[in-house]
C-alpha cells in the first residue's frame, strides 16, 4: 500500500471544495454512499456539519470510514 493523498472535487451545499484522500478511502467513501443509497456531495455534506473545528474534512471522511467498518465488523 504506496498511497498517496490525491485531491477531489466535491461540492457541499453548492459551494465546490476539494478534499485530499488516498485512493483506498475515496473508494471506500464512495461504496458507502453508493450502499446507502446517497450522493458523495450529500454524505460529504453531512460529514462536514457534524465535524465541528476539531479536524478537517478529509479527516473527518476517514474517520467515518474508518467507523463505518469497525460497526460493519462487530455485526459480523
Amino acid at each position: 500500500m504506496n498511497s498517496r493523498p490525491k485531491k477531489h472535487s466535491l461540492t457541499l451545499r453548492g459551494h465546490r471544495t476539494s478534499v485530499s484522500l488516498e485512493d483506498e478511502f475515496w473508494s471506500a467513501f464512495r461504496a458507502i454512499a453508493t450502499e446507502e443509497g446517497r450522493a458523495i456531495n450529500e454524505l460529504a455534506a453531512e460529514i462536514d456539519e457534524a465535524r465541528g473545528t476539531d479536524c478537517g474534512l478529509a479527516s473527518a471522511i476517514r474517520l467515518y470510514v474508518l467507523r463505518h467498518l469497525q460497526q460493519r465488523q462487530s455485526l459480523q
